[in-house]
C-alpha cells in the first residue's frame, strides 16, 4: 500500500470517526457520527500497537455482527493487518460484502447457545480461532477499558463546544460509549443525567434474555465494560417505537441514520420536551444505508404499524417493563441493587 493511498484512506477514517453536532431543538443537540464504533476500534488497535501487544505478524481477531466489526475492518485495511471476524446471521448481505471487500475474513455460526445466545457461541468460536493461529489480538471491545477511555475524546468535544450539558441520552450495547463519555463529562458537571435506552429481551439492565429484533443495543450477555453506576435512568424501547421515530427523525431533521439513532431520538427528545431547561445531547451512532431496504422501506414499516405512545410507562422494576416503551428511575445504583429493590417491592405488592 503506498503512503499517499494510506494518507488518503487516513483521511477516510477520521470522518467516520469525528461527531457533528447538531441542533435540533433549543435544548437538544444530536451528536451524529458516521460510524461510532470507528471510535474505540481506532484507540484499541493503537493503543495495543504501542504497547507492543498487536505487531505486523499479528492477527486482529474479534466477535461481532455490526458496526464495530466494519470499524476493525476499516481500520485494518489502512495499518494493513490480517482480520478475522465471527459473526452471526444477523450480518447481512451488503455488511458482509463489505467486509469481505475490506479484506477481512468472516465466519458465520448458526447455532444459538441456550444461554447467551448467538454471543455466547461465537465467543466459543473465536477462542477455538485463536488456539488455532500462532498470533492473535483480540480487541474485546465488551471487556477492555480502553473502549470506554477513547470517548474522552467525545466528551471534551461536546464540553468545548456547548459548555456543560445537563443530559446525555444514548443506547446501550457494549456499554462504551454511555458509560465512557458519561464518565468524562461528569468530570466538570457532576450532576450529568445520563438516560441509557435497552431492548426488551436484553440481560443488559435486568430483563431475562430473548430473541431481539433490534440490533447495536441490547445484549445477551452483560459486558465487563457496561458500569450500571453511571446511569441515572433506563429506557426499554420496543423495535415499531424504533424504527418509527427513526423514519420521524429523518423526516423532521433531514438526518438519514440506523435504528440506535432512532431510539436516541425517541428517548431524547422525550426527556427535552419534559425538561425545557435542561441542555440534552443525544448520541445518533450511525448512518441509515444498511436500512434501505428496512427501515426506509414503507410496505416493510408498514407491519409495524401502530401509534408510538406520547411518553413512555414508568415502571418500578425490570419485571414491570413489558412490551412497550417503559422507563425506569435507576438512581446510578448496581444491578443487584435495583432487582433486590424490585423483589422487595414485588414481595410486598
Amino acid at each position: 500500500m503506498s503512503p499517499v493511498r494510506g494518507g488518503v484512506f487516513a483521511d477516510v477514517v477520521e470522518t467516520q470517526r469525528i461527531p457533528t453536532l447538531v441542533r435540533l431543538a433549543p435544548n437538544l443537540y444530536a451528536l451524529t457520527y458516521r460510524l461510532m464504533k470507528m471510535v474505540p476500534a481506532r484507540h484499541i488497535l493503537r493503543r495495543a500497537a504501542a504497547s507492543g501487544r498487536l505487531d505486523r505478524g499479528t492477527t486482529v481477531v474479534e466477535t461481532t455482527s455490526g458496526t464495530f466489526g466494519l470499524a476493525l475492518a476499516m481500520q485494518c485495511a489502512i495499518d494493513g493487518r490480517d482480520l478475522v471476524l465471527v459473526g452471526d446471521p444477523v450480518i447481512d448481505a451488503r455488511l458482509h460484502r463489505q467486509l469481505a471487500d475490506l479484506g477481512a475474513m468472516v465466519e458465520i455460526v448458526h447455532h444459538r447457545a441456550a444461554v447467551g445466545g448467538y454471543q455466547a457461541t461465537r465467543l466459543a468460536r473465536l477462542a477455538e480461532i485463536q488456539a488455532e493461529l500462532p498470533n492473535t489480538f483480540c480487541p474485546e471491545q465488551y471487556a477492555n477499558p480502553d473502549n470506554p477511555a477513547s470517548y474522552a475524546m467525545v466528551a471534551e468535544l461536546l464540553t468545548d463546544r456547548l459548555g456543560q450539558i445537563d443530559c446525555l441520552v444514548g443506547p446501550v450495547g457494549s456499554g462504551g460509549s454511555m458509560c465512557g463519555t458519561t464518565r468524562y463529562l461528569r468530570q466538570s458537571n457532576p450532576d450529568l443525567v445520563s438516560v441509557g435506552i435497552d431492548a426488551h429481551r436484553s440481560v443488559l439492565f435486568g430483563q431475562p434474555d430473548g430473541p431481539r429484533v433490534l440490533r447495536g443495543l441490547g445484549n445477551s450477555l452483560r459486558p465487563g465494560n457496561l458500569d450500571h453506576t453511571q446511569f441515572d435512568e433506563v429506557h426499554w424501547v420496543t423495535e415499531a417505537d424504533v424504527f418509527h421515530a427513526t423514519r420521524r427523525l429523518h423526516q423532521a431533521h433531514a438526518l438519514f441514520m440506523g435504528p440506535t439513532s432512532g431510539a436516541s431520538y425517541l428517548v431524547g427528545s422525550w426527556w427535552a420536551g419534559a425538561h425545557p431547561d435542561a441542555l440534552t445531547v443525544i448520541v445518533l451512532p450511525d448512518e441509515g444505508y444498511r436500512y434501505h431496504d428496512t427501515v426506509y422501506d414503507d410496505a416493510w414499516l408498514a407491519g409495524y404499524g401502530r401509534e408510538t405512545p406520547p411518553a413512555p410507562r414508568t415502571v418500578r422494576g425490570p419485571g414491570e417493563a413489558d412490551r412497550s416503551w417503559c422507563r425506569l428511575a435507576w438512581r446510578r445504583r448496581s444491578l443487584a441493587e435495583v432487582t433486590a429493590g424490585s423483589h422487595l417491592i414485588e414481595a410486598s405488592g
